[in-house]
């Protein structure tokens, strides 16, 4: 998974740059460096977005089972 968000984060970051310059008829590679800042700033991006998207999931987990146990507790409390 770590090498398909970078590499989406790094299309993600060229594809701008190289959109504006066609709109501009400008060279695609005018200032390469632009280039390479705006892939590695969204690479970095999106991997930031998948480590944070799995965290969520995990506490998204442990608050479900802490709910379910929660309801489990006040079910068999009423019922005895």
């Amino acid at each position: 998974m770590a090498w398909s968000a970078t590499m989406i984060g790094a299309l993600l970051g060229l594809g701008p740059q190289m959109y504006s310059n066609a709109l501009r008829k400008l060279p695609y590679m005018r200032h390469p460096w632009e280039q390479v800042v705006g892939m590695g700033l969204r690479a970095i991006f999106v991997n930031q977005l998948v480590k944070w998207d799995a965290q969520l999931q995990e506490d998204l987990d442990k608050m479900l089972a802490k709910a379910k146990a929660a309801n489990e507790r006040r079910y068999f409390i009423h019922n005895t």
